[in-house]
């Protein structure tokens, strides 16, 4: 992993690396305020040689000295200073308990040993070390006392004694904060690291280019009007999310640079993905670009079309695929544009041999024949074989990834069953992106606000006069006329007609 692999997976666990580093300081701040204050009493001792005074003396027993000071060290938390001590004072502990509130240490090349004595009573404290030092050298001198009688070599004095100190010097809340912000930190960290681990859903193109190669054709990001309104004619022109399926029409066709996938499958994984507003919008976009549209509901299980544009269902594909009324006439217009709407009908019994059979190849090719695009909205590939069957008959196959609902696993079993059948997927598209963070993919150029007047006023003249020289035709209408407006260069749109359509 790389640099900004860690970044990511920073920014996507970002609440939760907060909240373990908030958690560790607020902890550690909670001992802190919670802990009963201690103090430290410190007294310091000196080792010194007797001898006569001579400068060879006095060298050799410093050497002496300083070899045996660490020594010393050691005894000081040892029964035969600890204990002595304990009587002097009265207390009511072991050496073994003692042991553990004093500290003794010494600097190397030097002859001072330092004691420091921890208690929650500084009084207690600074007697306990005063009577650790007396009991020290009263150890050291029976300790060094030559056998045939005579004084100890050793001399002992305090030269710092004990006092009461006046501050606590524990519990050390700053200390105790930092190390609360470091440990709730790792401990963020740590958890982002196993979240990711375990996560296989798919949250961004990252994610996405973990199981497949195949082109990315766009982003939708999550809007959470688009439950209520799902149509980008329900939005502003130029808001994020109609600029998105516009990014999508373009795409893909750059995906079909060859032309020969007229008719589009549009499907995913599993149900709620937003397969049916996609291959909706989708086809409003093209018709919106000057072609010729038809919108095909094949989702026999669970058709959406009929109620995302208003259109009665109750004659549609399975009526004409039992024969009982020709196609052309159960083709719906919609909008003011070049789109027309073929719905679901009646929900059958069988619906992959109904979708499978001959009836549905030459029906394709009756709507290949007499418009420019052929957009179908096809079941889920995991539930049903429904989309796989409807695959083999179209020219390309996207496929919509709902973000953060499809797993890894998900998509890979899609893929492998449209690969199984031969067909071919021209992309996949995102839906449901975030709109800020990481996995974002709109980048807010588009506003949804109306441009002012005059600019307006001035852009549509010089485009009306620049595309009325190319075709005197083009502005014939209005409508045709705002296409342009929003797509400079394109040729005026061909009004489709139902005698128009190539009966077989």
């Amino acid at each position: 992993m790389n640099i900004r692999e860690y970044l990511r997976i920073a920014r996507r666990n970002w609440i939760l690396l907060t909240a373990c580093t908030l958690a560790g300081v607020l902890m550690s701040g909670l001992v802190s305020m919670l802990a009963k204050p201690t103090y430290t009493a410190d007294t310091q001792l000196f080792v010194a040689i007797q001898s006569s005074g001579s400068v060879q003396e006095l060298q050799q027993g410093n050497t002496f000295s300083q070899a045996r000071v660490q020594s010393y060290v050691g005894t000081v938390k040892t029964h035969a200073v600890l204990q002595p001590a304990i009587d002097a004072l009265g207390l009511a502990s072991t050496p073994e308990d003692l042991a553990k509130k004093v500290t003794a240490t010494s600097d190397l090349n030097t002859v001072l040993i330092m004691i420091s004595v921890v208690d929650h009573s500084p009084v207690q404290a600074a007697a306990i070390a005063q009577a650790v030092a007396n009991s020290l050298i009263t150890a050291v001198d029976t300790l060094e006392k030559p056998r045939t009688g005579g004084p100890s070599p050793v001399s002992m004095s305090i030269i710092a004694p004990a006092k009461a100190p006046l501050s606590p010097s524990g519990p050390n809340t700053r200390l105790n904060l930092a190390l609360g912000l470091i440990i709730g930190f790792a401990v963020g960290i740590a958890g982002a690291f196993t979240r990711t681990a375990l996560d296989n859903r798919i949250r961004g193109e990252d994610d996405l280019r973990r199981v497949t190669d195949s082109p990315l054709l766009g982003g939708i990001s999550f809007d959470q009007e688009a439950s209520r309104l799902p149509l980008i004619t329900q939005t502003a022109q130029q808001s994020p999310r109609a600029e998105s399926f516009r990014q999508l029409r373009t795409n893909l066709q750059f995906a079909n640079v060859s032309g020969q996938a007229k008719t589009i499958l549009v499907t995913s994984s599993l149900p709620g993905e937003g397969k049916s507003t996609t291959a909706t919008n989708l086809a409003i976009t093209l018709a919106q670009s000057g072609q010729s549209v038809c919108l095909v509901d094949a989702d026999l299980r669970r058709p959406m079309i009929d109620e995302y544009l208003g259109l009665a269902r109750g004659a549609g594909l399975t009526t004409a695929l039992v024969g009982t009324v020709d196609v052309s006439e159960l083709l719906q217009p919609w909008g003011d544009d070049n789109l027309y709407v073929l719905t679901s009908g009646q929900i059958p019994p069988n619906p992959s041999e109904l979708l499978g059979s001959a009836e549905m190849t030459d029906l394709v090719t009756r709507l290949e024949n007499s418009f420019d695009t052929v957009i179908i909205d096809a079941p889920p590939l995991l539930p049903v074989t429904d989309a796989a069957v409807l695959s083999q008959l179209v020219g390309g196959v996207v496929v919509v990834v709902g973000v953060q609902k499809t797993r890894h696993q998900d998509l890979e079993k899609s893929l492998k069953a449209l690969a199984l059948v031969d067909s071919n997927v021209l992309g996949v598209v995102l839906n449901r992106l975030p709109v800020k963070g990481t996995d974002a993919y709109t980048y807010g150029y588009y506003s949804s606000e109306i441009p002012k007047s005059s600019d307006s006023s001035t852009r549509s003249r010089r485009v009306k006069s620049t595309w009325i020289e190319s075709d005197p035709r083009a502005a014939e209408t209005d409508t045709e006329f705002e296409r342009a407006l929003l797509n400079p260069g394109l040729q005026p749109a061909k009004t489709f007609r139902s005698s128009r359509f190539n009966q077989r």
